[in-house]
């Protein structure tokens, strides 16, 4: 069980939320949030007029809601900012919503009561799940219509997920023995005011390239091997004159897996080559920065995970309310458009190496990894894969974080696209994957058909794609993908282990 407190989530945490984990709430975060609240009343007793309490909201703050009507106003806006359209989020990113959304509640900025807080996590730890439509949220304003989405379930509405179905939110809480809330002042607005979309997406996305940027560089020392490529780009020498960090850590990484030397490597110590490719030379380079990049961007993530996003802001120390626009998903958009070029340059290098193991031009192996070329085509379309794969990625890698539409009547004149960002991330991450897998299969083959032993390094990656991947004829293609991504996988999990 995963303790929630407002202030030390992680994306690690947050995807094993995401897979099933329980969480529970901190007894002391939800006391300050009970704090909080009390502001709220006190406002209301004193007959204060405040944005987002007793006001309409966007073009709408100007207009003074009566007491007898200020439940139905959260209500209102609940059910008419529910405007999602598209597929719906898959569940385990619905999960990690409600658990990043919880987390910002129990920050006690957002003036609600900590029941609706109690009944999500509930609805999280009873797989009460809202169904959530991926697309309508422009990241200003907060997440608006995902975040409306799931506020329906607490109060009975909308659809929720049953198994693969969706059936009414209401019938979802009652089957599960819990009951809808009613809405009070100012927690319509708490729910749904925020950037835990973005974030949420982000954040998943950024644990997934912390498996799978040190995984490019095992399986690019395993191409070298079967390019029978030097190691002499990585002396350290070199890259303390150019001292940034992931590229100082990627070529340590690459010589400790590499070795001194190896079978391979000894068969072409006195060979005619001066230099290897960029592809090959170059890896400390480009899988380093892809390496900083994670580092500021899954920082950045991270605060964001654990941030009060709402507004208006409610101070308990100082008993006010103030409006400002924590709501804005730039940081968190910036984020995910980083992540993006990082997953796609890298998926980029890998393409180049799969070409040099595919094109007899450029290596001693046969062409297409196949000594019956003719006969067989060998991995001739593998490689075409890769670069459909990787060209997509070049459109995903596009910013989404430099758009921008207004939106309500002009108040909300400049906005992130943050969702949009953080979809084309979580493409990208999948589309690496998949890259990844097909150079991994293309490099064990490579070494085999050169019959020679490897670094040891790669010794327990290589057992992990030999146990799934026989020695190649030609077959379906997609099967053996297939089952290199499930290799690297389980070959990451046992690295973790």
């Amino acid at each position: 069980m995963i303790q929630l407190t407002g202030n030390d989530l992680d994306a690690r945490a947050l995807a094993r939320i995401a897979a099933g984990a329980p969480v529970a709430l901190d007894e002391a975060a939800l006391a300050r949030v009970a704090e909080n609240r009390a502001v709220i009343q006190r406002i209301l007793d004193e007959g204060r007029t405040v944005y987002g309490i007793n006001t309409g909201f966007g073009q709408f703050a100007t207009v003074v809601i009566p007491p007898s009507q200020l439940a139905q106003l959260q209500l209102n806006l609940v059910r008419s900012h529910a405007a999602g359209v598209g597929e719906p989020l898959p569940q385990d990113q619905t999960r990690a919503l409600m658990a990043a959304r919880i987390n910002c509640l129990l920050k006690a900025h957002s003036g609600i009561r900590p029941e609706p807080i109690r009944l999500l996590a509930e609805c999280l730890n009873r797989g009460v799940l809202p169904v959530v439509p991926s697309q309508g949220s422009v990241g200003a304003s907060g997440d608006l219509a995902p975040l409306a989405h799931m506020a329906l379930l607490l109060v009975g509405e909308g659809l929720a997920w049953e198994g693969d179905r969706h059936v009414p939110g209401g019938e979802a809480l009652a089957r599960a023995g819990l009951t809808p809330i009613t809405l009070e002042p100012k927690e319509g607005l708490a729910l749904i005011n925020g950037t835990q979309l973005i974030t949420a997406l982000g954040n998943l996305a950024a644990a997934r390239l912390m498996d799978l940027i040190p995984l490019a560089d095992e399986v690019a020392a395993l191409s070298l091997e079967a390019l029978r490529g030097t190691r002499a780009p990585y002396d350290p020498r070199i890259h303390k004159a150019r001292p940034h960090p992931g590229q100082i850590e990627v070529a340590a990484r690459m010589l400790e897996i590499l070795g001194p030397t190896s079978e391979i490597a000894e068969s072409h110590r006195d060979c005619h080559r001066v230099q290897d490719a960029y592809s090959l030379r170059c890896i400390p380079q480009v899988h380093g920065v892809a390496r900083d990049a994670l580092r500021f961007a899954g920082e950045i993530l991270q605060r964001e995970l654990n941030s009060a996003t709402d507004n208006p802001m409610i101070f308990t120390d100082t008993q006010e309310s103030r409006s400002g626009g924590n709501f804005h998903g730039q940081y968190p958009a910036f984020a995910c458009d980083l992540l993006a070029i990082a997953a796609c340059d890298l998926a980029s290098i890998s393409e180049r190496r799969q070409e040099r193991l595919v094109n007899p031009a450029y290596s001693d192996l046969p062409a297409f990894l196949t000594r019956e070329g003719g006969l067989e085509s060998g991995f001739m379309m593998a490689h075409v894969t890769s670069a459909a794969l990787v060209s997509e990625m070049k459109l995903l890698a596009h910013p989404a974080c430099v758009d921008t539409i207004p939106t309500s009547a002009g108040k909300e004149d400049h906005v992130s696209m943050g969702p949009i960002a953080a979809r084309k991330l979580w493409k990208a991450v999948d589309a690496l994957e998949q890259v990844l897998a097909l150079e991994a299969r293309m490099a064990l083959e490579g070494v085999r058909i050169l019959g020679m032993a490897p670094a040891e390094g790669l010794r327990p990656l290589l057992e992990r794609l030999d146990r799934a991947c026989p020695p190649w004829h030609d077959r379906p293609m997609y099967a053996e993908i297939s089952g290199t991504a499930d290799a690297l996988r389980e070959h990451v999990r046992q690295s973790l282990a």
